[in-house]
């Protein structure tokens, strides 16, 4: 697969960090929003996305065990805390859209473990890193480009 040199239009490109800077400050747990982003990054197979947010999730804290498991997250037992499966489990119903809805069980549980405000935060972050799965991958963004 070669690079494609589509340009990303700059106001876009502003635009949809701004979206993400303030879905992340409004989740107000910048870990879990990194295994929000690497978990859909790796449904959608964004490999620019993967790099970048493992690099930002390790530099927040993350381990590196946490990180290689979040592939497995449902079978990696108390690795991750209910609060964090609620939202994997949400990350993947939202960025999986199979049958045209998010199921009103994955929904329902992240709302156990978020208030209202936080949920959509929630919903933003796992929107916008779809968003910008979709650009990356459309023009073949290969890892390497990030610079924190």
């Amino acid at each position: 697969m070669s690079a494609r040199t589509t340009h990303l239009d700059k106001g876009v490109g502003t635009a949809m960090s701004a979206l993400s800077a303030a879905a992340k400050k409004g989740l107000g747990d910048p870990v879990l929003a990194e295994l929000v982003m690497i978990r859909a990054s790796q449904l959608n197979a964004c490999a620019f996305c993967l790099d970048m947010h493992v690099d930002i999730a390790v530099r927040n804290g993350e381990t590196a065990k946490r990180i290689a498991l979040l592939n497995a997250w449902a079978e990696a037992g108390e690795v991750f805390s209910e609060r964090e499966r609620a939202a994997l489990t949400l990350t993947e119903a939202v960025t999986v859209l199979t049958d045209g809805f998010v199921p009103d069980e994955a929904y329902e549980v992240a709302a156990k473990h978020f208030d209202e405000a936080e949920l959509a935060h929630l919903i933003g972050v796992i929107t916008v890193i779809n968003s910008w799965n979709r650009l990356m991958v459309s023009r073949r963004i290969e890892p390497g480009g990030y610079a924190p």
